[in-house]
Protein backbone atom coordinates (compact mmCIF):
# COMPACT_ATOMS: atom_id res chain seq x y z
CA UNK A 1 0.00 0.00 0.00
CA UNK A 2 1.16 3.47 -0.33
CA UNK A 3 2.23 5.63 2.41
CA UNK A 4 3.73 9.47 3.03
CA UNK A 5 7.06 9.43 5.14
CA UNK A 6 9.93 11.07 5.98
CA UNK A 7 13.55 9.07 5.23
CA UNK A 8 16.13 9.27 7.72
CA UNK A 9 18.59 12.08 6.71
CA UNK A 10 15.65 13.47 4.45
CA UNK A 11 13.77 16.77 4.60
CA UNK A 12 11.09 16.26 2.28
CA UNK A 13 8.15 14.30 2.01
CA UNK A 14 8.25 10.85 -0.41
CA UNK A 15 5.50 8.58 -1.08
CA UNK A 16 6.71 4.98 -0.48
CA UNK A 17 5.32 1.29 -0.14
CA UNK A 18 4.59 -0.61 2.76
CA UNK A 19 2.68 -3.33 3.71
CA UNK A 20 -0.78 -3.29 4.69
CA UNK A 21 -1.34 -3.66 8.36
CA UNK A 22 -3.31 -6.83 9.92
CA UNK A 23 -5.37 -5.53 12.93
CA UNK A 24 -4.58 -7.52 15.92
CA UNK A 25 -6.63 -8.32 18.96
CA UNK A 26 -9.42 -5.52 19.78
CA UNK A 27 -8.10 -3.72 16.87
CA UNK A 28 -9.90 -2.47 13.33
CA UNK A 29 -8.53 -1.96 9.94
CA UNK A 30 -9.17 1.35 8.90
CA UNK A 31 -9.06 2.45 5.03
CA UNK A 32 -7.92 6.07 5.08
CA UNK A 33 -10.03 8.90 3.77
CA UNK A 34 -8.08 11.79 4.20
CA UNK A 35 -5.38 13.06 6.45
CA UNK A 36 -4.71 17.03 7.04
CA UNK A 37 -1.05 18.36 7.32
CA UNK A 38 -0.28 21.32 9.73
CA UNK A 39 2.68 22.99 11.26
CA UNK A 40 4.06 19.79 13.44
CA UNK A 41 3.94 18.32 10.19
CA UNK A 42 6.36 20.78 8.65
CA UNK A 43 9.05 20.26 11.92
CA UNK A 44 9.31 16.91 11.90
CA UNK A 45 10.01 17.12 8.12
CA UNK A 46 12.80 19.54 9.06
CA UNK A 47 14.13 17.12 11.99
CA UNK A 48 13.31 19.45 14.57
CA UNK A 49 10.33 17.64 16.25
CA UNK A 50 9.84 14.05 16.89
CA UNK A 51 11.40 10.68 16.00
CA UNK A 52 11.69 7.94 14.14
CA UNK A 53 10.09 4.36 15.08
CA UNK A 54 13.28 1.99 16.99
CA UNK A 55 14.79 0.19 14.44
CA UNK A 56 13.14 2.09 11.07
CA UNK A 57 14.12 4.09 8.77
CA UNK A 58 11.55 6.30 7.86
CA UNK A 59 8.63 7.65 9.54
CA UNK A 60 4.89 7.56 8.25
CA UNK A 61 3.97 10.99 8.77
CA UNK A 62 0.28 12.59 9.70
CA UNK A 63 -1.47 12.49 12.73
CA UNK A 64 -4.75 14.62 11.37
CA UNK A 65 -6.74 11.36 10.02
CA UNK A 66 -10.42 10.85 9.22
CA UNK A 67 -11.16 7.12 7.99
CA UNK A 68 -13.74 4.17 7.10
CA UNK A 69 -13.54 1.02 9.44
CA UNK A 70 -13.33 -1.39 6.88
CA UNK A 71 -12.84 -4.63 9.42
CA UNK A 72 -13.99 -3.82 12.96
CA UNK A 73 -12.53 -7.43 13.99
CA UNK A 74 -13.94 -7.51 17.83
CA UNK A 75 -14.35 -4.26 18.00
CA UNK A 76 -17.66 -2.10 19.10
CA UNK A 77 -17.62 -0.64 15.68
CA UNK A 78 -19.33 -1.86 12.18
CA UNK A 79 -18.02 -1.93 8.72
CA UNK A 80 -18.60 1.34 6.96
CA UNK A 81 -18.31 3.57 10.58
CA UNK A 82 -16.91 6.73 9.92
CA UNK A 83 -13.66 7.55 12.27
CA UNK A 84 -10.97 9.37 13.91
CA UNK A 85 -8.01 8.12 15.86
CA UNK A 86 -6.43 9.91 18.55
CA UNK A 87 -2.73 10.29 18.27
CA UNK A 88 -0.55 9.22 21.70
CA UNK A 89 -0.02 4.78 21.98
CA UNK A 90 1.59 4.39 25.23
CA UNK A 91 4.89 2.76 24.17
CA UNK A 92 5.92 -0.55 26.13
CA UNK A 93 2.14 -1.73 27.41
CA UNK A 94 -0.03 0.43 29.21
CA UNK A 95 0.90 2.81 31.96
CA UNK A 96 -1.08 4.82 34.81
CA UNK A 97 -1.68 7.95 32.20
CA UNK A 98 -3.28 5.90 29.73
CA UNK A 99 -5.15 3.16 31.91
CA UNK A 100 -6.58 6.38 33.67
CA UNK A 101 -7.88 7.44 29.61
CA UNK A 102 -5.40 10.39 30.35
CA UNK A 103 -2.55 9.84 27.92
CA UNK A 104 -2.51 14.07 27.11
CA UNK A 105 -0.96 14.31 30.09
CA UNK A 106 1.74 11.94 30.17
CA UNK A 107 5.71 13.02 30.51
CA UNK A 108 8.03 12.50 27.94
CA UNK A 109 8.91 8.60 27.63
CA UNK A 110 5.30 7.22 28.77
CA UNK A 111 4.07 7.68 25.18
CA UNK A 112 4.58 7.67 21.48
CA UNK A 113 2.52 10.22 19.13
CA UNK A 114 1.32 8.36 15.55
CA UNK A 115 3.13 10.21 12.86
CA UNK A 116 4.95 12.42 14.92
CA UNK A 117 7.74 10.53 17.53
CA UNK A 118 8.27 6.66 17.90
CA UNK A 119 5.32 5.00 15.34
CA UNK A 120 4.58 5.46 12.49
CA UNK A 121 1.34 7.69 11.46
CA UNK A 122 -2.07 7.23 9.43
CA UNK A 123 -0.97 9.01 6.19
CA UNK A 124 -1.43 5.93 4.39
CA UNK A 125 -4.12 3.71 2.57
CA UNK A 126 -4.73 2.23 5.87
CA UNK A 127 -3.75 2.23 9.33
CA UNK A 128 -4.44 0.07 12.07
CA UNK A 129 -5.97 1.28 15.55
CA UNK A 130 -7.40 -0.29 19.22
CA UNK A 131 -10.85 0.52 19.61
CA UNK A 132 -10.22 2.56 22.60
CA UNK A 133 -8.02 5.12 20.51
CA UNK A 134 -11.12 5.74 17.73
CA UNK A 135 -13.97 8.27 17.62
CA UNK A 136 -16.91 7.54 15.64
CA UNK A 137 -17.87 10.61 13.18
CA UNK A 138 -21.23 11.49 11.78
CA UNK A 139 -21.06 11.25 7.91
CA UNK A 140 -22.59 14.55 7.65
CA UNK A 141 -18.75 16.19 8.34
CA UNK A 142 -16.69 13.32 7.19
CA UNK A 143 -15.35 15.57 4.32
CA UNK A 144 -13.82 17.85 7.36
CA UNK A 145 -13.39 15.18 9.97
CA UNK A 146 -9.51 15.00 9.46
CA UNK A 147 -10.10 18.35 11.57
CA UNK A 148 -11.31 16.57 14.79
CA UNK A 149 -7.78 16.25 15.79
CA UNK A 150 -6.70 20.21 16.00
CA UNK A 151 -9.99 20.98 17.38
CA UNK A 152 -9.72 18.33 20.38
CA UNK A 153 -6.77 20.01 21.15
CA UNK A 154 -8.56 24.07 21.48
CA UNK A 155 -11.14 22.09 23.63
CA UNK A 156 -8.96 20.80 26.12
CA UNK A 157 -7.13 24.09 26.24
CA UNK A 158 -10.19 25.69 26.92
CA UNK A 159 -11.61 23.63 29.45
CA UNK A 160 -8.13 23.59 31.41
CA UNK A 161 -8.67 27.79 31.19
CA UNK A 162 -12.17 27.44 33.06
CA UNK A 163 -11.18 24.97 35.24
CA UNK A 164 -8.24 27.26 36.48
CA UNK A 165 -11.14 29.81 37.69
CA UNK A 166 -13.68 27.42 38.67
CA UNK A 167 -12.75 28.24 42.39
CA UNK A 168 -15.22 31.10 41.67
CA UNK A 169 -17.83 32.92 39.55
CA UNK A 170 -15.93 33.79 36.22
CA UNK A 171 -17.86 35.40 33.88
CA UNK A 172 -15.51 36.26 30.82
CA UNK A 173 -16.96 38.23 27.97
CA UNK A 174 -13.94 38.71 25.97
CA UNK A 175 -11.00 36.17 24.11
CA UNK A 176 -8.06 37.34 22.19
CA UNK A 177 -7.03 34.39 20.14
CA UNK A 178 -3.30 34.55 19.21
CA UNK A 179 -2.27 33.62 15.57
CA UNK A 180 -4.66 33.46 12.88
CA UNK A 181 -3.54 29.96 11.00
CA UNK A 182 -5.94 27.14 11.06
CA UNK A 183 -5.95 26.35 14.82
CA UNK A 184 -6.18 29.55 15.64
CA UNK A 185 -9.14 29.91 13.57
CA UNK A 186 -10.64 26.36 14.62
CA UNK A 187 -10.46 27.83 18.07
CA UNK A 188 -11.89 31.20 17.62
CA UNK A 189 -15.12 29.47 15.97
CA UNK A 190 -15.04 27.12 18.69
CA UNK A 191 -15.40 29.95 20.77
CA UNK A 192 -18.14 32.01 19.11
CA UNK A 193 -20.49 28.53 18.28
CA UNK A 194 -19.78 27.33 21.91
CA UNK A 195 -19.27 29.85 24.76
CA UNK A 196 -20.62 33.26 26.05
CA UNK A 197 -18.52 35.75 25.01
CA UNK A 198 -19.46 38.96 23.75
CA UNK A 199 -16.54 40.51 22.09
CA UNK A 200 -14.00 38.40 20.28
CA UNK A 201 -10.67 39.03 18.68
CA UNK A 202 -7.69 37.63 16.51
CA UNK A 203 -4.16 38.38 16.77
CA UNK A 204 -2.13 37.84 13.50
CA UNK A 205 0.50 39.53 10.90
CA UNK A 206 -1.26 39.35 7.35
CA UNK A 207 -2.09 42.56 5.03
CA UNK A 208 -5.74 42.74 3.61
CA UNK A 209 -6.75 41.17 1.50
CA UNK A 210 -6.35 37.68 3.09
CA UNK A 211 -8.88 35.06 3.28
CA UNK A 212 -7.69 34.06 7.19
CA UNK A 213 -9.13 38.39 7.92
CA UNK A 214 -12.15 37.39 6.42
CA UNK A 215 -12.68 34.40 8.12
CA UNK A 216 -11.89 36.58 11.36
CA UNK A 217 -14.49 39.18 10.55
CA UNK A 218 -17.28 37.07 9.19
CA UNK A 219 -17.16 35.52 12.53
CA UNK A 220 -17.79 38.28 14.40
CA UNK A 221 -14.45 39.17 15.69
CA UNK A 222 -11.97 41.69 15.58
CA UNK A 223 -8.86 40.99 13.95
CA UNK A 224 -5.28 42.47 15.22
CA UNK A 225 -2.93 43.46 13.27
CA UNK A 226 0.69 42.61 15.58
CA UNK A 227 2.50 44.76 13.38
CA UNK A 228 0.55 47.88 14.16
CA UNK A 229 -0.84 46.67 17.92
CA UNK A 230 1.87 44.66 19.60
CA UNK A 231 0.43 42.37 22.16
CA UNK A 232 1.57 44.53 25.00
CA UNK A 233 -0.62 46.91 24.23
CA UNK A 234 -3.66 45.63 22.94
CA UNK A 235 -5.75 46.46 26.57
CA UNK A 236 -5.27 50.25 25.83
CA UNK A 237 -5.98 49.61 22.02
CA UNK A 238 -9.16 47.64 22.50
CA UNK A 239 -9.96 45.91 26.20
CA UNK A 240 -7.96 43.85 28.69
CA UNK A 241 -9.32 40.08 27.84
CA UNK A 242 -10.25 37.59 30.05
CA UNK A 243 -9.04 34.73 27.90
CA UNK A 244 -6.23 34.48 25.90
CA UNK A 245 -5.45 31.13 24.09
CA UNK A 246 -1.78 31.35 22.44
CA UNK A 247 -1.12 29.16 19.42
CA UNK A 248 1.64 31.19 17.75
CA UNK A 249 4.99 29.71 19.20
CA UNK A 250 6.43 33.12 19.63
CA UNK A 251 8.63 33.28 23.28
CA UNK A 252 7.86 36.06 24.15
CA UNK A 253 3.41 36.19 24.01
CA UNK A 254 3.46 33.57 26.77
CA UNK A 255 4.58 36.52 28.77
CA UNK A 256 2.92 39.37 27.54
CA UNK A 257 -0.45 37.56 27.55
CA UNK A 258 -0.23 38.42 31.31
CA UNK A 259 -0.21 41.81 30.49
CA UNK A 260 -2.57 41.44 28.58
CA UNK A 261 -5.18 39.88 30.39
CA UNK A 262 -8.09 41.16 32.74
CA UNK A 263 -7.76 40.86 36.07
CA UNK A 264 -8.90 37.07 37.04
CA UNK A 265 -8.01 36.05 33.48
CA UNK A 266 -6.52 33.32 32.27
CA UNK A 267 -3.87 32.41 29.35
CA UNK A 268 -4.21 28.81 27.82
CA UNK A 269 -0.14 28.37 26.04
CA UNK A 270 -0.47 26.12 23.40
CA UNK A 271 2.85 27.07 21.18
CA UNK A 272 5.85 25.42 21.20
CA UNK A 273 9.14 27.84 21.44
CA UNK A 274 12.68 26.82 20.19
CA UNK A 275 15.20 28.00 22.20
CA UNK A 276 15.23 32.04 22.60
CA UNK A 277 16.72 34.11 25.84
CA UNK A 278 15.56 37.89 26.31
CA UNK A 279 14.86 39.99 28.99
CA UNK A 280 11.87 40.09 30.98
CA UNK A 281 10.35 42.25 34.19
CA UNK A 282 9.86 39.02 35.66
CA UNK A 283 8.86 41.03 39.74
CA UNK A 284 6.18 42.89 37.39
CA UNK A 285 4.98 40.02 35.80
CA UNK A 286 4.66 38.20 38.92
CA UNK A 287 2.89 41.28 40.68
CA UNK A 288 0.56 40.78 37.82
CA UNK A 289 -0.18 36.90 38.13
CA UNK A 290 -0.60 37.52 42.00
CA UNK A 291 -2.14 41.28 42.94
CA UNK A 292 -4.75 40.36 39.88
CA UNK A 293 -5.67 37.06 40.12
CA UNK A 294 -4.00 35.80 36.51
CA UNK A 295 -3.25 32.35 35.47
CA UNK A 296 -1.09 30.86 32.78
CA UNK A 297 -2.08 27.35 31.88
CA UNK A 298 0.09 24.93 28.93
CA UNK A 299 -1.54 22.77 27.25
CA UNK A 300 -0.76 20.02 24.86
CA UNK A 301 -2.61 17.05 23.25
CA UNK A 302 -6.23 15.43 23.98
CA UNK A 303 -8.15 12.46 25.15
CA UNK A 304 -11.21 10.61 23.95
CA UNK A 305 -13.47 13.30 25.59
CA UNK A 306 -12.05 16.21 23.89
CA UNK A 307 -12.19 14.63 20.97
CA UNK A 308 -15.62 13.24 21.33
CA UNK A 309 -16.35 17.27 22.11
CA UNK A 310 -14.77 18.25 19.35
CA UNK A 311 -16.79 16.29 16.83
CA UNK A 312 -20.08 17.62 18.58
CA UNK A 313 -18.20 20.94 17.85
CA UNK A 314 -17.10 20.47 14.60
CA UNK A 315 -20.55 19.28 13.54
CA UNK A 316 -22.47 22.87 14.64
CA UNK A 317 -19.77 24.68 12.98
CA UNK A 318 -21.15 26.97 10.08
CA UNK A 319 -20.69 25.31 6.63
CA UNK A 320 -18.97 28.46 5.36
CA UNK A 321 -16.24 28.33 7.72
CA UNK A 322 -15.54 24.56 7.51
CA UNK A 323 -15.48 25.54 3.68
CA UNK A 324 -12.84 28.27 3.98
CA UNK A 325 -10.94 27.23 6.26
CA UNK A 326 -9.87 23.91 4.27
CA UNK A 327 -7.95 25.17 1.27
CA UNK A 328 -7.03 22.63 -0.74
CA UNK A 329 -7.22 18.98 -0.72
CA UNK A 330 -4.83 16.69 -2.86
CA UNK A 331 -4.57 13.23 -4.05
CA UNK A 332 -1.02 11.01 -3.73
CA UNK A 333 -0.27 12.27 -6.98
CA UNK A 334 0.21 15.76 -6.14
CA UNK A 335 0.32 15.28 -2.36
CA UNK A 336 3.67 17.66 -2.68
CA UNK A 337 1.16 20.78 -3.01
CA UNK A 338 -0.48 19.29 0.51
CA UNK A 339 2.68 20.52 1.93
CA UNK A 340 2.88 24.04 0.28
CA UNK A 341 2.43 26.99 2.08
CA UNK A 342 1.75 30.30 1.30
CA UNK A 343 -0.81 33.30 1.26
CA UNK A 344 -3.74 31.70 0.66
CA UNK A 345 -3.16 28.16 2.46
CA UNK A 346 -5.17 27.78 5.52
CA UNK A 347 -5.56 24.22 5.75
CA UNK A 348 -4.95 21.05 3.35
CA UNK A 349 -5.20 17.48 3.33
CA UNK A 350 -4.22 14.43 1.28
CA UNK A 351 -7.31 12.35 -0.16
CA UNK A 352 -6.35 8.58 0.11
CA UNK A 353 -9.97 7.30 -0.97
CA UNK A 354 -13.33 8.60 -1.30
CA UNK A 355 -16.25 8.19 1.49
CA UNK A 356 -18.88 6.19 0.16
CA UNK A 357 -22.24 5.81 2.62
CA UNK A 358 -23.28 2.70 3.75
CA UNK A 359 -26.47 1.64 1.74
Amino acid sequence: MHAIAVERGANRPVVVETERPVPGVGEALVRTLRVGVDGTDHEVIAGGHGDFPAGEDHLVLGHEAVGVVEDAGDTRFSRGDVVVPTVRRPPNGSNPYFARGEPDMAPEGAYHERGISGAHGFMSTYFTSPEAYLVEVPASIVDVGFLVEPLSVAEKAVELAYASRSSFTWEPESALVLGNGSLGLLTLAMLRDQFDFDRLYCLGRRDRPDPTIDIIEGLGATYVDSRETPLAEVPAAHEPMDLVFEATGYAKHAFETIEALAPNGVGALLGVPGSWEFEIDGGKLHRELVMHNKALVGSVNSNVRHFESAVETLATLPAWFRDAVVTGVYDLTEFEAAFGDDDTTIKTAVQFSAYEERR
